[in-house]
């Protein structure tokens, strides 16, 4: 526990520790702890797991000593926390909701997908874990399988259907499991909904990965995906045979095209969706009231998570309705906790990261089903 005693220093939170979080509500155990960034991971009851700044945290003492076995009960609001009144958590769920125009990007009509591992840690590559994201880079659905193993013992780790230009975390490896992705098999369906697209081929994309590749720090790069170094393996190539000859006129006037101003910059590539009535939620504290003064860390969390429930019900019975929440990046505080209400509470519907091109890591996006 952290002293009153100014003299004194707080206890090193430590894997395994029980904590309570200072300005949030919450806590739970912690499963990691990143020394490098003074983050650490604090698994809840319902098994989510939330990074958190280590000096935000306090650990809980142990219920009994001999057993060590930690308190779990999490359900009581910080002494800072003050009452919320009735009238502005009723004025932040009367919030008009704004739909947003969706395009395709330019250039995206060339089939473009990539492979990316990202270190979980890259100071200690020779310890950490990795994550493992698909990128669809272009206008087309994904439809995709990826297969690891040897032999007989290959097996699926992820499949299903990524949207254009969005970015997808199919997996996440320890160090343990590295081996077992020495071999990879990616297949890739593309198509368009609800319009004319000249048709792709299906891609089946063998690779192997040594290794060693996962300990070198210059295996992992600076690109235009990530803010931190990946490395990433390009699924398509320059695609040679994946497109029909382009005859001389065609060119001229892709040449003249591409002098004309563009629907969105390119550095804000956004996603083609079945319905183009997608409505955008930004739930930065400062667009849902006029003032923070006197609110605590916990009473602009109710706020915020106010205001994704009153969108949710709003849009409950819509099916196929698309909202694409932004919560920004932060410390993941108010994304966890969208993520944890889709878990339990909107298990049906369907949700990922929104185009990291528009967002980065900052927006989720919400499919009513």
């Amino acid at each position: 526990m952290i002293s009153n005693n100014s003299n004194m220093k707080p206890t090193k939170i430590v894997k395994g520790d029980t904590v309570r979080f200072l300005n949030a509500v919450g806590g739970g155990i912690v499963t990691r702890v990143d020394e490098y960034k003074g983050m650490v991971y604090v698994e809840d009851e319902d098994g989510f797991e939330t990074p958190v700044l280590e000096r935000e945290c306090v650990a809980v003492p142990k219920v009994n000593a001999e057993t060590n076995f930690p308190v779990k009960d999490f359900s009581s609001k910080p002494a800072s926390a003050t009452a919320l009144t009735e009238e502005r958590v009723q004025s932040v769920k009367e919030m008009p909701v704004k739909p947003v125009e969706i395009y395709e990007t330019a250039g995206g009509d060339m089939l473009s997908a990539l492979l990316a591992f990202i270190p979980v840690d890259i100071k200690n590559l020779q310890t950490c874990a990795y994550d493992c994201l698909l990128i669809n880079d272009s206008n087309y659905f994904l439809f995709y399988n990826i297969i690891i193993g040897e032999k007989q013992h290959r097996h699926s780790v992820a499949n299903g259907i990524l949207e254009p230009n969005i970015q997808e975390e199919v997996a996440f490896h320890e160090k343990q499991d590295i081996n077992d992705w020495e071999n990879i098999q990616v297949q890739l369906v593309a198509y368009k909904q609800t319009k004319d697209y000249t048709p792709q081929p299906v891609k089946e994309v063998n690779l192997r990965i040594a290794p060693v590749k996962f300990y070198k720090l210059h295996s992992f790069t600076d690109n235009e995906y990530f803010d931190e170094p990946a490395m990433i393996i390009d699924l398509i190539g320059k695609q040679e045979n994946s497109m029909p000859e382009i005859k001389a006129e065609v060119i001229r006037e892709a040449m003249l095209e591409k002098d004309k101003p563009e629907a969105v910059p390119v550095s804000h590539r956004r996603k083609v969706t079945l319905n183009a009535a997608v409505i955008e939620i930004d739930l930065h504290i400062n667009e849902l009231v006029d003032s923070t003064t006197g609110l605590s860390n916990a009473d602009m969390l109710q706020l915020q998570m106010e205001k994704f429930h009153a969108v949710i019900d709003e849009n409950k019975n819509k099916k196929g309705q698309k909202i694409v929440f932004i919560h920004g990046k932060g410390e993941g505080v108010l994304r966890n906790e969208i993520l944890k209400q889709l878990k339990t509470r909107y298990k049906s519907f369907y949700f990922q990261d929104a185009s990291f091109r528009e967002y980065g890591f900052g927006a989720t996006m919400v499919e009513i089903r």
